[in-house]
This record gives structure tokens, sequence and C-alpha cells, in this order.
């Protein structure tokens, strides 16, 4: 399996209190699935009903993963994943 650069920012940085792992799996559905067990607690900020909450951006080398096939994305070696939770401002 490839080991993936996984970046953590905002509230789940702070939750996990790391900013940056590196995980193998094969497809954006399983990174998050370790994370999930590595972390007790991070699913209920990622999912709802074992699908990722609306509002949580997650990026693959950069692009948003939605514009690919979401959580089933398939990872490569040196794949980077960014996780972004809601942001809010003014």
């Amino acid at each position: 399996m490839p080991k993936i650069k996984v970046k953590l920012f905002a509230n789940f940085r702070e939750f996990t209190k790391t900013k940056e792992l590196e995980i193998e799996g094969g497809t954006v559905r399983d990174i998050l699935g370790i994370l999930c067990k590595k972390f007790p607690g991070l699913e209920n900020m990622v999912f709802k009903d074992k699908n990722l909450q609306p509002y949580i951006n997650i990026f693959l080398n950069g692009r948003n993963i939605l514009e690919s096939v979401g959580l089933e994305t398939p990872l490569k070696q040196d794949d980077e994943i960014a996780i972004f939770p809601p942001v809010s401002g003014g």
C-alpha cells in the first residue's frame, strides 16, 4: 500500500495534536478510516451516517476529491491529502 502524507488543519489539528502524519492506504476512505481509529472521536467530526460531512473539504495533491471519485479516490505513493474543517470568518 502506498504511504500518504496527511495534513490536518484548524480544529482537526487541535483534536489530534498533530499537523502532519504518514499513513498507508489505498483510497481516501481507507486513510480516513485509519485516522478515525487512531483518534477516537474524530469519526463524529468527519462522517455522518458513513458519509463525509458536507462541510469537510479534502484535497488530494491540491485538488478537491469531489472533482474525482470522492472517498473512493485511489492513492499512489507520495500523494498528499489535506483535510480542512469548516472555516468561517468575517
